[in-house]
């Protein structure tokens, strides 16, 4: 398990995939990665502590993820995030964290007020009928403005059968004008029971990559490790 990365395209930064009691939510049907956790919060402290050894401070960005949200971090880890990050000069971190923690954001930004923080949520899609009877993903908001209220960067799940052209540009264009940032991720196999739908990959590598590539506020991620993180 690969857990530090350097990204050096568009906004560059270091990456960690750090480790967690696991996420409290555990009910988005095609995910897997909740299953990287550990109930020892020591036993995660002692691999968080050598992963953020690791960081060198070389683009002042550190974007944290786990296998859940920030908020199912301990303590110690949340504590040495903030004396890495000053000790080397960080000063914008990047944590993500379900919607069912949002209110509970204000007071991280607080905790953390000697840096920019920038919250990504795992949104997948502004389609409500996808995302909450298939994805599962437990946000029952609607309102695009309302879902961005406390994030300011989200991601989006494509390759999923039922989703087409106009439905991921949709997804795009309306990620852009309601987060700072957005990253796509591609439907990759796994151990659920979600596959991948190669028509609609296609479709997106065909007619929608070419159009979004070169955007520095679009990552793409075609495979889940392309950030260097993650098995």
């Amino acid at each position: 398990m690969e857990r530090y990365s350097i990204i050096e395209e568009k906004n560059r930064r270091e990456i960690v995939l750090l480790r967690g009691t696991g996420c409290i939510y555990k009910k988005c049907t095609f995910c897997d990665y909740h299953l990287d956790k550990c109930d020892s919060e020591e036993e995660n402290f002692r691999l968080n502590e050598s992963v953020l050894k690791k960081v060198t401070g070389r683009y002042k960005c550190l974007e944290v993820i786990n296998s859940g949200s920030v908020f199912e971090l301990d303590r110690k880890t949340l504590e040495l995030i903030k004396s890495v990050c000053r000790e080397k000069g960080i000063d914008t971190i990047h944590f993500e964290s379900h919607y069912l923690y949002k209110n509970r954001i204000d007071e991280l930004r607080r905790d953390f007020s000697d840096f920019t923080l920038k919250m990504k949520l795992g949104l997948e899609t502004f389609d409500y009928d996808l995302r909450e009877n298939v994805l599962k993903k437990g946000i029952p908001d609607r309102e695009p403005q309302i879902i961005s209220a406390q994030f300011d960067e989200a991601n989006f799940l494509f390759g999923i059968s039922g989703q087409t052209f106009d439905s991921m540009k949709t997804d795009i264009e309306l990620g852009l004008k309601y987060f700072e940032r957005i990253c796509v991720n591609i439907m990759c196999d796994n151990t659920t029971q979600v596959a991948p739908d190669s028509a609609v990959i296609k479709e997106f590598i065909d007619r929608l990559y070419p159009l979004y590539k070169d955007n520095s506020r679009v990552d793409i991620l075609i495979n889940n490790t392309d950030f260097g993180v993650g098995d």
